[in-house]
């Protein structure tokens, strides 16, 4: 007597469900009036041959009858039918075997004016069997659907008590729907968004527009002309947002009972990690945002401008910039990347700021085509230094598509490594960008590839080994000399030696180090060696 797959566990009855079961099928049903209503929930049967039967029906309920009490005249049949509809019953299924063998024309007619679905039978039916196959199928639903309320209850609490983030609570709650859920903030940005078989271009595009279509309430319901499920994120009458859960495209019910509690138990653990983490939401999102940029975590390059856009960072006809701030080790972030905010609001220019990594701040500036980075730039770079004067603010390079910003940011980041904390600032600015990283710099950025020690070492290594064991200074020598272009005469006059001592300086050198001085590229070669030395030394 199993029914069909839709009646699995957990899944409300429909009147097609009931249709289908072979007890039911075996009376041969046709469905006279409510054709298109087939989808509507049985909630349970009822059996009657009494005149006034809606006096015993809550609604829901699937009416059998063989058709013995139904009155003779239309208006009687208009009567029965209209309390049947009127107390929400599921349908009429009368029996042509007894006093039927076709049914009234009166009841079609009232069936149909009232929208009620009616069912005839052509052969006979065990009423009581009907009963028995159907409850036991709703009453094994309730159990199930009760059963995973609980699972989800407890999922919640176990989410609540490790002090989970809202990113776990929000990956938790489309795990347990199977839809997508999107944490919105006040201005309706999109600020965390867990898709379930949909892409973020998919659920983000035209957030906002889409959100403030949408219009809040109180209770967890659906709204909207998409027929979103929201619930309020609140507490003590103050309001910080709401999460939405979005319907799929499908002929099923778009949210059952257990997508509101789903819902319900996710804006109360999400009012819980907002009580007991500092972090604002908006924050953590821009974060988030700024890291899965630049590493490239996006399934498309459309996620990607889907995600920003809903966060309120216009994603096309801009132009971008991206900046890096490093702070000292022991400076903390967290009031810089909020100060910075402020700084960046207070210029007009959409932007998203956030860590990347321990000590160090990015920033994606989005453009209008007449809009001048320099003075947010210079602005940025005051107040990052009034904060830490040894701060460095590079630049990476400007770009036209959101696409390319992980490679600036890419670029702002090699300024940042080849930019040591005490490096001068380049005249008329407060910031670094690619240009002014010059060999020096290059050697600094490098100073921890092995290559490039053991480079140092085997040009210079005899060399200072021999300063070392007989207290000279030839290294100096070679500096000066190497300062100079090979001019020997200013090379002597800069270490106040005679022209036959520093001739002899040289011989030494060039023995030591198997080379020959008067060579431009040997020259170069060791003057190379020579700056990665003072790099390793002052590094």
């Amino acid at each position: 007597m199993d029914g069909p797959d839709s009646t699995a566990p957990g899944r409300a009855l429909t009147l097609a469900d009931v249709l289908a079961l072979p007890v039911l099928a075996a009376g041969r049903p046709q469905v006279v009036t409510g054709v298109t209503e087939l989808d509507r929930p049985v909630r349970w049967v009822h059996i009657t041959e009494l005149t006034d039967p809606a006096s015993f029906l809550k609604g829901g309920e699937l009416v059998l009858t063989t058709g013995m009490p139904l009155p003779e005249e239309s208006a009687g049949i208009q009567r029965y039918v209209d309390e049947l509809a009127r107390i929400g019953a599921a349908a009429l299924v009368i029996e042509l075997v007894r006093r039927y063998h076709r049914p009234p024309d009166a009841l079609v007619h009232a069936c149909r004016t009232r929208g009620l679905p009616l069912i005839t039978l052509a052969k006979d039916v065990n009423f009581l069997e009907v009963t028995q196959v159907v409850h036991g199928l709703i009453l094994g639903n309730q159990a199930e659907a009760m059963r995973r309320t609980q699972r989800v209850h407890e999922a919640f609490t176990t989410l609540t008590l490790r002090g989970a983030g809202p990113e776990d609570v929000m990956r938790a709650a489309a795990e347990m729907s199977g839809r997508t859920v999107v944490l919105e903030n006040l201005v309706h940005q999109a600020l965390i968004c867990e898709p379930s078989g949909a892409t973020l271009e998919e659920a983000l595009t035209d957030w906002e527009q889409r959100s403030r279509a949408t219009p809040p309430g109180d209770r967890t319901s659906r709204r909207g002309p998409e027929g979103w499920l929201t619930a309020s994120v609140e507490y003590q009458g103050e309001r910080w947002g709401r999460v939405a859960m979005l319907p799929v495209p499908t002929t099923e019910p778009a949210f059952g009972p257990e997508h509101i509690t789903v819902l319900e138990r996710t804006a109360m653990a999400l009012t819980v990690a907002r009580l007991t983490h500092p972090t604002p939401w908006e924050s953590t999102a821009h974060r988030n945002a700024l890291r899965d940029l630049v590493e490239q975590r996006h399934r498309s390059a459309a996620d990607a401008c889907a995600r920003l856009a809903a966060l309120g960072l216009p994603a096309e006809n801009s132009r971008f910039l991206t900046v890096v701030v490093d702070l000292p080790a022991k400076d903390t972030t967290t009031h810089a990347e909020a100060l910075l905010s402020q700084v960046l609001h207070a210029t007009g220019i959409p932007a998203l700021i956030g860590e990347l990594t321990p000590g160090r701040l990015g920033v994606l500036l989005a453009l209008s085509p007449s809009h001048p980075w320099q003075p947010a730039v210079e602005r940025l770079s005051h107040v990052a230094r009034d904060l830490s004067p040894r701060a460095v603010v590079s630049v990476g390079l400007e770009v036209d598509l959101l696409t390319d910003t992980p490679r600036s940011f890419h670029q702002a980041s090699r300024v940042a490594e080849a930019t040591p904390p005490d490096q001068p600032l380049p005249p008329g600015r407060s910031f670094h960008e690619l240009r002014d990283v010059d060999l020096r710099r290059l050697l600094y950025a490098l100073r921890e590839d092995t290559r490039i020690q053991e480079y140092a070492e085997r040009r210079l290594g005899r060399l200072l080994d021999h300063d070392a064991r007989h207290g000279t200074d030839l290294l100096t020598t070679l500096r000066h000399y190497l300062d100079v272009a090979g001019n020997k005469t200013s090379a002597a006059r800069r270490g106040g030696l005679s022209r036959e001592t520093f001739y002899q300086r040289l011989r030494t050198i060039e023995r030591l180090l198997d080379c020959d001085l008067e060579s431009g590229e040997q020259r170069t070669a060791l003057h190379v060696a020579l700056m990665a030395l003072d790099v390793f030394r002052t590094g």
